[in-house]
C-alpha cells in the first residue's frame, strides 16, 4: 500500500510539474516578476470614467510581449462572425444587415460593394463589449409603479445620471465606450467546461466561483502566476457550444452559466481589466428566469438579478464581453496569451461590437 502510495504521489509531482513546465512556457515568471512594479493600482482619480483600464501600460504590454515574441505563437480570434441570422439578445433591437447591388461610376472602369444596418443595436449583438455606463443602480428597489425614476441612478465613479445621461434621448455624456482605451494586456484562459462540466457544457444558472477559479488556476499550472492586476480573463464554459447560425432553435440567448457574485467580487480585488465569458449574460441566468418562472441564481443579492452587470460595471469598474469564441484557444490548451480588445470609438455609446484577438502559444498535452 505505501508503495502504491509512494507511487501515487510520484505522479502527482511529476503532473505538477509538467503542468508548471507548460505553462512557464506560455508566461514567462521573470516577465511576470519584472511587470508587477510597473502596473497602476487603484484607488483611482474621483470621477474615474476608465475603470481597472487604468492599470493597462508598459506592464500590461511587457506581458504581452513575451507572447507576441514566441516563435509557437498563433493567433486566435475570440468574436462569432456576425450576420443577420446569428443568435440576438433579447435585450437589444435585433440587428439586420441589408446587403446593396454592386454598383459603378459612369466612364469609370469601378465597380464597388456596400452594406447598411437597417435597424438593431450593433454594440449590443454578437461578441460585443459593454461601457461602464451601460449600468447604473438605485439605493433602493424601484417597486414598478409611475414613471421610472432614471434621475436616481448612481453609476460607476461617483457619477449622477445628471452627469452620464441628462435626458432620454441624450448620449452617455460620461462612461461611454469611447473612454475605453486600447485594451493589450496579458490574457489567462480558465476552462471550466473541462473543470466544472467534466467536458460538457455547463447548465443554466450553474456558477463559477471564486473557489472554482482558484481550484483551475491550480489544475492548469497557474496556481505560481495567479490572476495579476491588468488581466484579461477569459472562461470557457462551453454554453458556447450553443450558439448557432442560423439560429433555428432560438435557445442560446434564453438561460446559460456565469460567474458568481463572490468571483466578481474576487476579480475587483486582483483588479483585472476585463471579463469574457462564452455566454450571452455574464450573469448566470437560470432556465426560466427570463420569463418570470424562475428567480435569479444562487447568492445574488436582492434587487441585483444581474448582479455581475452591477458589480462589474457600477462598482469595480471591470470591462466586461459577452459571447466570446473560445473553443479554439481552450483546445490548444492557450492557458496564457497576449490579447488585444479594440472596442469602436462611437460616442456617447453604451457597447460596441467587438474583435478581441489572443496570440499565444499552443500548450501540450
Amino acid at each position: 500500500m505505501k508503495i502504491l502510495q509512494l507511487g501515487a504521489a510520484a505522479l502527482l509531482a511529476v503532473s505538477g510539474m509538467c503542468l508548471a513546465q507548460t505553462a512557464g512556457a506560455q508566461s514567462n515568471p521573470d516577465v511576470v516578476a519584472k511587470s508587477k512594479a510597473l502596473v497602476p493600482m487603484p484607488p483611482w482619480p474621483a470621477s474615474d470614467q476608465r475603470g481597472m483600464a487604468n492599470t493597462l501600460g508598459p506592464g500590461t504590454w511587457m506581458r504581452c510581449a513575451q507572447h507576441l515574441t514566441n516563435a509557437k505563437s498563433k493567433t486566435y480570434e475570440i468574436s462569432h462572425l456576425r450576420s443577420n441570422s446569428m443568435p440576438l439578445s433579447p435585450f437589444g433591437v435585433p440587428l439586420k444587415y441589408q446587403y446593396r447591388p454592386t454598383v459603378g461610376i459612369p466612364g469609370t472602369k469601378h465597380a464597388f460593394n456596400g452594406e447598411q444596418v437597417t435597424s438593431g443595436e450593433p454594440g449590443a449583438q454578437g461578441t460585443q463589449m459593454d461601457a461602464l455606463g451601460h449600468f447604473a443602480y438605485f439605493d433602493d428597489a424601484w417597486n414598478g409603479e409611475g414613471d421610472f425614476p432614471s434621475a436616481k441612478a448612481h453609476y460607476y465613479g461617483g457619477h449622477e445620471q445628471s452627469d452620464v445621461k441628462p435626458s432620454a434621448d441624450s448620449p452617455l455624456l460620461k462612461l461611454g465606450i469611447e473612454n475605453v482605451p486600447p485594451i493589450v494586456t496579458s490574457a489567462v484562459l480558465l476552462d471550466a467546461k473541462s473543470h466544472l462540466g467534466g467536458g460538457q457544457a455547463m447548465k443554466p444558472g450553474q456558477l463559477v466561483t471564486t473557489k472554482d477559479i482558484t481550484a483551475m488556476l491550480a489544475a492548469q499550472g497557474l496556481a505560481w502566476r495567479g490572476l495579476l492586476p491588468g488581466d484579461v480573463l477569459y472562461i470557457y464554459t462551453g454554453w458556447s457550444d450553443n450558439w448557432k447560425d442560423p439560429d433555428n432553435g432560438k435557445m442560446y440567448y434564453t438561460k446559460g452559466p456565469g460567474l458568481s457574485y463572490d468571483a466578481a467580487q474576487y476579480l475587483r480585488e486582483k483588479a483585472v481589466v476585463l471579463v469574457a465569458l462564452d455566454n450571452p449574460f455574464t450573469d448566470p441566468v437560470n432556465d426560466g428566469q427570463l420569463m418570470g418562472k424562475a428567480g435569479p441564481a444562487e447568492g445574488v443579492p436582492a434587487g441585483l438579478p444581474f448582479a455581475i452587470h452591477h458589480e462589474n460595471l457600477a462598482v469595480s469598474g471591470i470591462h466586461q464581453i459577452q459571447n466570446a469564441n473560445l473553443a479554439a484557444l481552450a483546445k490548444d490548451k492557450v492557458w496564457t496569451s497576449c490579447t488585444m480588445i479594440l472596442p469602436l470609438r462611437s460616442r456617447g455609446g453604451s457597447g460596441s461590437p467587438v474583435r478581441p484577438v489572443a496570440i499565444g502559444a499552443p500548450g501540450q498535452s
